[in-house]
């Protein structure tokens, strides 16, 4: 059986939407408490198995890589200074057994497009598409979303979709899909459609921010083209993909905050502040005190 051993990281978005904040570092690199939401993404896809990170990049996205990149002036002085709790974390950022590969996106020609460029890397086998906007946690103790989406894949061999509810009123803000039953939290993807308005949406099942998809899509991809927004979606590539092989929704267990809007990264951040060992309980009273104030 075919395991999931590469994932795709699309980075070269603006984030207009958290201007002025990014206007000269990357949105993927706001954090959440002490984490930059990429390296939420990373570690989920760390997670899962995977050992083949490949971002794609844009201008003005240099401290992703620098993230990910040994930094030895910063190593020598946390060592010198004997800081070895904070010397640990910093080299602990990602596994020696993890490679990171960088591909500029030349132009923002949509999601599509950012999948296509990693064409060279991928080759031939399937891989993950993880968005970090979309910051997921899996059920508390149980494995993280992409961790359930690579097992699905290994047992189906089947290009799969994380897929949520939403209110009938927001389809215009996903990829929107009809589905018929198929098995334990899959179904089987008749029709996928980008960002219908309420009334014409044939469900109100959104696609999300992970994917797994087999290298077919590449070539799904190249012959399409320019389509909502005068982009190349994913969402047409995943439509052409569907008429060579069985493409799978997956509700996936646990939780997702859209950390592409400002009320998705509140969200988030206050969850994870009071999830963490070190804010956590003085987080929560603060809050408590706060609402009863």
């Amino acid at each position: 059986m075919t395991k999931i051993t590469k994932a795709v990281f699309p980075v070269a978005g603006l984030g207009s939407r958290f201007l002025p904040a990014t206007k000269a570092q990357p949105k993927e690199m706001l954090p959440i408490v002490d984490k930059p939401l990429i390296q939420y993404a990373v570690e989920e896809a760390v997670e899962a198995g995977i050992t083949e990170m490949i971002f794609i990049t844009g201008r003005n996205k240099r401290a992703i890589e620098d993230h990910f990149d040994k930094a030895y002036e910063l190593e020598a002085e946390l060592e010198a200074a004997g800081k070895d709790q904070l010397l640990r974390m910093v080299r602990e950022v990602i596994p020696k057994t993890v490679n990171c590969m960088y591909i500029r996106q030349p132009q923002a020609l949509g999601l599509g497009h950012a999948v296509l460029c990693a064409r060279p890397i991928v080759g031939q086998d399937p891989f993950a598409v993880l968005l970090a906007d979309d910051f997921m946690q899996g059920e508390q103790g149980g494995p993280g979303v992409m961790s359930q989406m690579t097992a699905s894949f290994t047992r189906e061999q089947a290009s799969l979709l994380a897929v949520q509810d939403v209110p009938r009123e927001n389809t215009r803000q996903y990829g929107i899909v009809s589905t018929e039953a198929f098995g334990d939290r899959l179904e089987k993807v008749k029709g996928i459609v980008e960002k219908p308005m309420p009334d014409k949406a044939p469900s109100t099942l959104a696609v999300v921010g992970r994917y797994v998809l087999t290298n077919r899509i590449f070539s799904c991809l190249e012959k399409m083209g320019k389509g909502a927004g005068g982009e190349i979606q994913l969402t047409d590539g995943i439509e052409a993909l569907m008429q060579y092989e069985t493409v799978l929704s997956y509700r996936y267990k646990g939780r997702r905050f859209d950390c592409g809007s400002k009320l998705g990264y509140l969200e988030a951040s206050v969850e994870i502040g009071l999830q963490h060992p070190e804010t956590g309980a003085a987080f929560g009273e603060w809050l408590a005190k706060r609402h009863s104030s």
